[in-house]
């Protein structure tokens, strides 16, 4: 099982669009695929689930991502394998190829959460009992994913919120790698370099308290990896990224510290206009192999040849 932490401080940048759409490409090709959504706008459940189903056969039956971390150390009364849905609608579509798509929910409510986690950090007397609340904590979500439910999983995509928040940390440490979507714009890239020196203040905290006295049981050292951004919503003209979004994107790959992917996926309405209505994403509904899922397949073949999966390419 591989696990990719989808993020980017800046929303706004396709990066639920990317998610759903990279996880359904995968599964179309015969992957087992789990999509976690820990983005309090919920915006990747609402692209397979409508509001009314959310509410009354997740929200309503306490199956959402909300009450894994509500519990006093996440997961320890919520099994998090027992949150995983299935959703029917592109589970349909995916009949006969192989592959899966499932979905770990998120909430509206999720947005609270990082208050309370924090909170839970105080109170230690000693600096051991404090490195070991750091380590129970953001190492939470790593430990659920090692449960022998998961094993089934080919690969697991984590859709985070555009911010570095304690949920968002928990993402990281559970990830092996972090896939980073941006708009071919200032705002987007300006944080690019400063996303990954977070990242790497991260793992070097964690591994320094892991390490501390010879080690913590029940932790290991972790080393997610950056596997590049990809340049979502990007303007063709005659065939080519206008001008403008190109300066950008050879701004980033020459000077920022993030490898930039090969992939490009276009601003499309036509595709991602609607999406989330049919609740099967766009790369599953378009008819044909027009330019928009040739970018997606390209993608893919990337991302999954990275990662050392089947249906990639290196």
């Amino acid at each position: 099982m591989r696990v990719v932490a989808v993020m980017n401080y800046k929303g706004g940048v396709g990066k639920t669009t990317l998610t759903a759409n990279l996880g359904a490409v995968a599964a179309s090709r015969g992957l087992r695929v789990l999509l976690l959504d820990l983005d309090p706008q919920t915006n990747l459940t609402f692209s397979f689930y409508s509001i009314d189903d959310w509410h009354h056969q997740l929200k309503d039956n306490n199956r959402t991502i909300k009450q894994w971390y509500e519990d006093e150390l996440p997961g320890r009364d919520t099994p998090l394998a027992g949150l995983v849905v299935t959703p029917e609608r592109v589970n349909k579509v995916l009949d006969g190829t192989g592959g899966r798509l499932d979905l770990i929910s998120s909430h509206l409510g999720l947005i609270d959460i990082d208050l309370e986690l924090a909170a839970r950090l105080g109170g230690a007397t000693t600096i051991e009992t404090s490195k070991r609340k750091f380590l129970d904590l953001h190492g939470c979500l790593r430990r659920a994913l090692r449960d022998e439910h998961f094993a089934d999983y080919d690969l697991v995509l984590i859709d985070c919120a555009p911010n570095f928040g304690i949920v968002t940390k928990t993402a990281i440490v559970a990830s092996e790698q972090v896939l980073v979507p941006a708009k071919a714009d200032y705002l987007s890239t300006l944080g690019l370099d400063y996303l990954v020196g977070n990242c790497a203040e991260l793992v070097t905290q964690f591994n320094d308290f892991v390490n501390h006295r010879g080690g913590t049981q029940g932790h290991r050292p972790i080393d997610p990896g950056i596997l590049g951004v990809v340049f979502t919503m990007v303007q063709i003209y005659s065939q080519q990224v206008t001008l403008a979004q190109h300066a950008y994107i050879e701004e980033v790959r020459l000077n920022s510290r993030v490898p930039v992917l090969n992939s490009r996926i276009r601003n499309s309405p036509r595709h991602f206009g609607d999406a989330g209505e049919s609740g099967v994403p766009a790369m599953l509904r378009t008819a044909g192999r027009d330019e928009v899922v040739r970018e997606f397949d390209q993608l893919a073949d990337e991302v999954l040849g990275a990662l050392s999966l089947p249906g990639g390419r290196q």
